[in-house]
């Protein structure tokens, strides 16, 4: 049986779709616009039909390589961003409103490298417990969300990182999170390991983060 909705989207457009330099116009102005990273199902609602966004997409990421600014993946969204080698421009217009504590600087990093993970697991890791104020902390910030329950007894509930968190440290997805090594070389670490940072051997993103944005 076809519905009114089918039959509709079956139905061609009276115009045709605008050129393909008109449609990178129009997802230029978006993203512009827009606070936060739009999908490319986003950006599909606005433009006009028949448009071709991915495609669109790529060609304004062609266009604005090289430049102050670059089209960026984050997550399953894009964003305009600066370009990472003029990041320093911006360092005096930063306002720092808080400082994590080495607890939720721990607990964000065993979230990153290991998630999903339950908070029992954070407090296996860390090897004390982990208190309410310190995810609350992270939770406010939007850098880790609440993900699926575990189909363990008493369903515990797991945290993943967010597209926020990705974006705050610039990176396209979880795999790209750098390993203790590359930390160590840029000094973000002392000879004590931190938990839930990745072994030397293990330079690559744990098989947890496959599922880092699976619906609930």
């Amino acid at each position: 049986m076809t519905t009114e909705n089918d039959t509709a989207a079956a139905t061609p457009s009276l115009f045709p779709a605008p050129p393909m330099a008109e449609q990178e116009r129009m997802i230029e102005a978006l993203l512009f616009a827009s606070a936060e990273p739009m999908s490319v199902a986003e950006l599909s609602a606005r433009l006009p039909q028949g448009s071709d966004v991915p495609e669109a997409l790529q060609h304004l990421r062609s266009r604005y390589s090289g430049r102050g600014v670059h089209l960026a993946r984050v997550g399953d969204g894009w964003a305009m961003r600066t370009a990472p080698d003029l990041g320093w421009l911006m360092h005096k217009e930063q306002v720092e409103t808080r400082r994590l504590s080495r607890a939720a600087i721990e607990t964000l990093a065993i979230i990153a490298y290991h998630q999903p993970v339950t908070r029992a697991e954070i407090e296996e890791i860390r090897g004390v417990a982990v208190s309410r104020g310190t995810v609350d902390q992270l939770l406010e910030l939007e850098w880790i969300r609440l993900g699926r329950r575990r189909m363990t007894p008493g369903r515990p509930v797991t945290f993943v990182v967010t597209e926020r968190f990705l974006d705050q440290f610039g990176l396209e997805s979880p795999r790209d999170l750098p390993g203790l090594k590359e930390l160590r070389e840029a000094g973000l670490l002392d000879s004590r390991p931190m938990p839930g940072t990745p072994r030397e051997d293990d330079e690559d993103a744990p098989e947890g983060q496959v599922g880092l944005f699976e619906d609930d």
